[in-house]
């Protein structure tokens, strides 16, 4: 059983912000109106939609979006929750414009960057938990390690993903083909990696999810490849498309995702391949000596 991770329940202005946006999927831009407001938080009840276009760099429509993005009618709507929120008393729910013990720069970027390490926390230890059930992973291995060439495909924010996964299969599978590009070559060389052989596909699919990735995952599919997708939720749009889906969630809690469990995830399942693949550890060996010799690294 796993032990959840909670950020000290500070009562300050920007941790009761920051609070409130949990859990929401918001846009970089929207996300940089929500640092704006958790910057600012003591005057943000007082604050227009121009006032906090102008503090963040964006456009009056992107506040109003925001606020929707957020289950309120408008800014309007908001900015009367921010109010009740008390955001100008350091521990109440009420309060003014005047009054009230303000927060330093220093502390409120703590509670920031606190926030999106603890919540980065959790969603490691959720992905633990759902290790507790290693078939769905040993499965997923299995299917991967007999498909040579193996398709590694990750796009835009994924491809990070795919190129560290295919990076280190490489070094244990004999034919490893990363495809982290769209435009219309993607599609083709699917096929050209089927007709050599190929039987399984691994897809890292991260929020926004490109459109073309969801087009590349209906050729593999048509083209009767196996379909195993590490994705940040069961319910990704890609899910439809996937035989097999192993989910491990995204930080949101900054301008732009984290992905540090389906990069963890993405680790476990090369370790479960390793036990799938009988020339795996004499490939490493032969690597490391093959290092040793050029002297590619430094230690």
């Amino acid at each position: 059983m796993t032990q959840s991770v909670e950020a000290p329940q500070s009562s300050g202005p920007s941790s009761r912000l920051l609070r409130l946006f949990e859990g929401y999927r918001l846009t970089p831009t929207q996300r940089r109106i929500a640092h704006c407001l958790v910057r600012n938080a003591a005057e943000a009840p007082f604050l227009s939609s121009v006032e906090v276009a102008e503090l963040a760099g964006v456009s009056q429509p992107s506040v109003t979006r925001f606020a929707v993005a957020l289950g309120f009618d408008g800014y309007p709507a908001l900015r009367r929750r921010l109010r009740e929120l008390g955001l100008a008393e350091p521990g109440g729910e009420s309060g003014g414009r005047a009054g009230g013990v303000r927060e330093t720069a220093g502390e409120i970027v703590r509670n920031e960057q606190q926030q999106a390490v603890l919540s980065e926390i959790a969603n490691l230890q959720h992905l633990a938990a759902v290790l507790a059930d290693p078939e769905p992973v040993l499965q997923a291995a299995r299917v991967l390690a007999a498909s040579q060439p193996l398709i590694v495909l990750g796009l835009r924010a994924a491809s990070a993903q795919a190129n560290g996964f295919a990076y280190f299969a490489a070094k244990v599978h004999p034919d490893v083909r990363l495809l982290d590009e769209g435009g219309s070559l993607l599609l083709d060389r699917i096929e050209q990696a089927r007709v050599a052989g190929a039987t399984a596909l691994i897809c890292f699919a991260l929020p926004r999810y490109p459109r073309e990735l969801l087009d590349a995952l209906n050729a593999a599919k048509a083209a009767g490849l196996t379909v195993v997708t590490v994705a940040d939720s069961a319910f990704a749009p890609v899910s439809s498309v996937s035989d097999l889906l192993l989910p491990a969630a995204v930080g949101s809690s900054l301008v732009f995702d984290t992905a540090c469990a389906p990069m963890m995830l993405g680790r476990v399942l090369l370790q479960a391949m390793c036990d799938e693949l009988p020339g795996s550890v004499l490939r490493l060996e032969e690597f490391e000596q093959q290092a040793a010799t050029r002297g590619l690294f430094l230690g």
